[in-house]
């Protein structure tokens, strides 16, 4: 791999080790799935301590950067930069009395309209494909009634995530992949089950798609906003 680190600064060394390592990762440099050179040549290509090197490693395995495995075949593997961090540190967010249904409602209908806009401009046939099939699995749930509430409700986040994976932006796939995997207590709390929320979230979500297929960006964005603020005021009156 050769030398891809200087001699690391010595003020707070092992920020230094790891915003070094980190750069690289990011760059390019250091490809995902690759290992990097094991501790003792980190050391001498960094020109510090073993101990200061695994720090290092270890705030970087937390940031998602990199996998550390045990064995024969062990080390330290960089991982792709995704979302798991940001929903872990997006779930604590949301479970803290700062985030209200109404920041929630905000956020989303802004952020969820605009990749809704996008999916309908960028949709590529897979993608189609694929929220046709997600229509389809939604629709079964709810003419199955309550007794598949939870299973709809995972189906209803399957399509809001595929609408933002067919934005083609990955920000969008991250971040509302972060918020929909941490909404949950939310609705537990201010959602109340019922088949005719069922049934009108089920045909939000066909309008929405249908938009979305069409190409039809601004009738998409107009659609998806709407459905974001009328449950989010269903919560806020149950909330009362």
């Amino acid at each position: 791999m050769g030398t891809l680190f200087r001699r690391a600064r010595q003020n707070r060394v092992y920020e230094d080790v790891v915003e070094q390592i980190q750069a690289a990762i990011l760059d390019g440099k250091i490809p995902v799935g690759t290992r990097l050179p094991a501790e003792r040549e980190l050391c001498e290509q960094l020109h510090t301590s073993r101990g200061t090197v695994r720090e290092a490693l270890r705030i970087l395995e937390q940031k998602g950067l990199i996998e550390i495995r045990l064995g024969a075949s062990g080390g330290a593997y960089v991982q792709g930069a995704g979302s798991t961090l940001m929903a872990e540190n997006l779930s604590m967010l949301l479970r803290s009395n700062d985030i209200s249904l109404e920041h929630l409602e905000e956020f989303r209908a802004a952020i969820e309209s605009s990749a809704a806009y996008l999916a309908a401009r960028r949709i590529t046939p897979e993608g189609i494909t694929e929220l046709q099939g997600l229509l389809v699995q939604a629709s079964r749930l709810q003419e199955q009634g309550l007794a598949q509430w939870d299973a709809f409700v995972r189906a209803d986040e399957a399509i809001h995530q595929a609408i933002a994976r067919a934005s083609a932006n990955p920000l969008y796939d991250y971040v509302l992949g972060s918020i929909h995997a941490n909404i949950h207590h939310f609705y537990n709390m201010f959602l109340k089950a019922g088949s005719e929320v069922m049934e009108e979230n089920c045909q939000d979500l066909k309008a929405i798609c249908a938009a979305v297929i069409n190409q039809k960006a601004e009738e998409a964005a107009d659609l998806m906003r709407g459905h974001v603020r009328r449950f989010a005021s269903y919560m806020q009156e149950q909330r009362r």
